[in-house]
């Protein structure tokens, strides 16, 4: 009985993901088309940027702290704590800053996106939407992936900065590593190209958040029950397909044979 339940579970899982596709695909078309509600744009861009950032602030500097004290206590045993603040600027840009930003917006808009538009679904009001001749892409679901577009990146370059910030405090305070040596080896070991790499993984990550928060809503049933039940595998799915599609970017954007730290040496 349980593996038939496991087996139907996935079935409805992986169909939903397809919706999921296809929406990406619907949302695509009808940006081309310039179908945008600007009101709504807003409204949802502060939703995911303002109402977001403290949370992603505070994630972000004990993250930076974090890895400053793994770090630093190696490369000063082993005569290089000139390159603590390079190594913490890389990771930070590279995949921790945009990751996790992410993964904070996955279960707090994501859910929220689902959960809102799941409601809409159960009570019939994406119906009446129809009855307007509203396209509920148009009114609910584009608005919400600009949002997620737009703020993103701008959410991950000021967790960067902040997880820059908490570093240096622990860099200074418990290792003794002169501020100047720390933003000296940020600024040599940093390049152009890593600021561009989190820019385009946090765009990328936020087309999938609000994809997947919005179709998972728009394919919910079974009332009160079904919300919720859609809320958690939309945040679950967000978090899988945020993970895996990291992997092939950062394949794709770092798979060469340079070395940041060779160059800062």
């Amino acid at each position: 009985m349980s593996e038939t339940t496991s087996k139907s579970s996935l079935g409805a899982w992986s169909q939903r993901l397809l919706a999921a596709i296809f929406l990406g695909g619907q949302v695509l078309v009808h940006l081309l088309k310039v179908k945008i509600h600007w009101r709504n744009t807003k409204e949802q861009m502060a939703a995911v940027g303002p109402d977001s950032l403290f949370i992603a602030l505070l994630t972000a500097i004990f993250v930076g702290a974090v890895f400053t004290i793994q770090v630093a206590r190696e490369f000063v045993n082993f005569g290089a704590g000139n390159l603590v603040g390079g190594v913490l600027a890389v990771a930070l840009t590279r995949e921790l800053s945009p990751v996790l930003t992410a993964v904070i917006l996955a279960g707090r808009v994501g859910s929220a996106f689902a959960a809102e538009i799941g409601t809409m679904r159960v009570t019939e009001q994406i119906d009446a939407l129809l009855m307007l001749k509203t396209d509920p892409i148009d009114y609910l679901v584009i608005p919400r992936v600009l949002a997620c577009c737009l703020m993103l990146p701008i959410l991950t370059l000021l967790s960067l900065v902040t997880g820059m910030l908490g570093g240096l405090v622990i860099a200074a305070n418990l290792y003794n590593i002169a501020d100047t040596t720390f933003l000296d080896s940020a600024r040599n070991l940093l390049g152009l190209w890593d600021i561009c790499s989190a820019m385009i993984k946090a765009f990328c990550f936020g087309v999938l958040i609000a994809v997947i928060g919005c179709s998972w809503g728009l394919t919910t049933t079974g009332g009160a029950k079904g919300v919720g039940q859609s809320t958690t595998t939309a945040v679950v799915t967000a978090l899988l397909i945020i993970f895996v599609s990291n992997f092939f970017l950062s394949w794709l954007m770092f798979q060469g044979m340079g070395s940041a730290l060779l160059k800062g040496i």
